[in-house]
């Protein structure tokens, strides 16, 4: 599946991005298809933006994870748009699918999140003051509400690496196929979608696709 547009205004660029597709190259492949590059190839003429926010990108999804992405036409649009990412004002609604049993329907979790002690692609949560970690702690918030069968819809109002994976995981709904975090292997990547960012206004919803029915 190829990246499109999604919608756009004066200051925003609405894009959906495919499961499995990179929003800014890999460092081991610079050359393979990401969203960094449809969206150069789209708008060839635009501002510089600064280094880690290329041709607007104002944030990143997994690999694995599909759906919107905002990328901002000018610079003050970005700025405004990483104050309200930075502030906890957006809304971030996505769906994944656990296979998890839990005797709740919806559950919100708080538990601090910061970088393992060892393993660079992993996040921790804090059980308690010795929970061991690497850095600093980082403030995280995911509201987990079932949807249908093993789909869930999370929300989330701060932007932790990971974030989404790890808290479900915690509370025993672990996406399957994120053997990272204690999903069951089904040979194939977590399913995780990201639907809309609410609080910006004219973000519009990407409808996720049949493994989120």
């Amino acid at each position: 599946m190829s990246p499109y547009v999604l919608a756009e205004d004066a200051a925003h660029t609405w894009l959906f991005k495919p499961a499995g597709m990179p929003v800014f190259p890999r460092h081991d492949d610079s050359e393979a298809p990401s969203l960094a590059g449809f969206l150069a190839d789209l708008r060839p003429d635009g501002p510089a933006f600064p280094a880690g926010f290329e041709h607007g990108l104002a944030h990143r999804l997994d690999i694995p994870t599909s759906g919107v992405v905002l990328a901002c036409r000018t610079l003050d649009a970005l700025s405004r748009a990483r104050d309200a990412f930075r502030s906890g004002a957006l809304k971030k609604h996505y769906r994944l699918v656990s296979s998890g049993e839990v005797p709740w329907d919806h559950h919100v979790v708080t538990t601090r999140l910061a970088h393992h002690r060892r393993d660079k692609r992993r996040m921790v949560v804090e059980r308690g003051r010795t929970t061991p970690h690497r850095g600093r702690w980082y403030p995280a918030h995911t509201e987990l509400t079932r949807h249908r069968g093993a789909t869930w819809k999370a929300l989330i109002t701060t932007g932790v690496m990971h974030q989404i994976r790890a808290h479900a995981g915690s509370v025993g709904l672990a996406l399957d196929g994120d053997r990272l975090y204690g999903g069951r292997d089904t040979g194939t990547p977590f399913a995780l979608h990201h639907c809309r960012i609410e609080g910006i206004p004219g973000c519009p919803f990407a409808p996720p696709d049949p493994r989120f029915s």
